[in-house]
Order: C-alpha cells, then sequence, then structure tokens
C-alpha cells in the first residue's frame, strides 16, 4: 500500500485575516470556503497569539501553519498526515518565493499574485509536492517572465505594422 499524503489547502493569511493567497485542491462550495477560512484564519492568528506550537486538530483534518513577516502560510491536510512533512512543503514554498522575489513581502504577494499561484503550482499539483528543487522552479518562473516579455514585445510590433 501506497503512502497517500495529500495538502487539501494552502491559504496565506495576514495578522488581520485579510486571505492573500487561497489555493484548493478539493472542491466545496462557495459559502463553505468563506465558511472555512475564516474559522481557519481566526484559529490561527489566536494560537499564534497564544505562543502554543503550529498544529491545530480542526475537525477531522490538521491544520499546520507558520508564520513568516507578516504572513501566515497555512496548509490543512488529513490528521494521519505528517505534520512535520507538510511544515517543511511551506518553508519550501516560502524559500522558493524568497529566491524568486528577493526577500519575499507581503506586498510582493499583493502586487505578483499570479507568480505566488505559479511558483504553487510548480511545487505543488494536486495536493502533492511534484518539484523539490527550488532553482527549477525559480528557472520555469524566469521562462515564463522571458514569455510574457516576448509576447508584450511583439504586440507593440503588430501595432507599429498597422
Amino acid at each position: 500500500r501506497r503512502f497517500q499524503w495529500m495538502i487539501e489547502l494552502i491559504l496565506l493569511v495576514n495578522r488581520q485575516g485579510k486571505v492573500r493567497l487561497a489555493k484548493w485542491y478539493k472542491p466545496y462550495k462557495r459559502k463553505e470556503k468563506l465558511r472555512i477560512i475564516r474559522e481557519i484564519g481566526t484559529s490561527v492568528i489566536k494560537r499564534e497569539k497564544q505562543k502554543l506550537c503550529n498544529f491545530i486538530e480542526w475537525k477531522d483534518k490538521l491544520i499546520v501553519f507558520k508564520r513568516y513577516a507578516s504572513l501566515f502560510f497555512v496548509a490543512v491536510v488529513e490528521r494521519k498526515d505528517n505534520e512535520l512533512l507538510t511544515l517543511e512543503v511551506i518553508h519550501h514554498y516560502v524559500e522558493t518565493l524568497d529566491g524568486y522575489f528577493g526577500n519575499v513581502c507581503e506586498l510582493d504577494i499583493i502586487f505578483n499574485f499570479h507568480k505566488a499561484y505559479f511558483i504553487l503550482d510548480e511545487l505543488v499539483i494536486a495536493g502533492q509536492l511534484q518539484e523539490t528543487s527550488k532553482r527549477k522552479v525559480i528557472q520555469a518562473c524566469h521562462a515564463q517572465d522571458l514569455l510574457m516579455e516576448e509576447g508584450k514585445d511583439g504586440k507593440k510590433d503588430d501595432k507599429n505594422s498597422i
């Protein structure tokens, strides 16, 4: 029997409870998503203020979180899953964001949310860690940046030729 470890949800929440990024790996209705985000956000913020551990048993799930600067990086997994592995995936994501943005902050996530999602999609697919090399993920991001620039340059040339 294979070990099945899956992240169900990844959230980036600031200290005021505003969601900066939400990636769902299981389908939920919109109303249920809002309720889950509210419950998890308040639980994590309260827990951190009390200086307790970074794992919360919530319903039949496990909330794993880590605060970096003003953002909480939160992952929801099954209770039987390895919380330290989940914490390591969160840290890997933060290090990759740091490598791309150079000391990532909340404003980087706000103004470049598409890049934050792209990096997350390069690391985690369907709730499973897919890429462990930060270098390869950052190279893929730079390659995408080049394609975006080429696309912008191509559109400018098309407008000038008309």
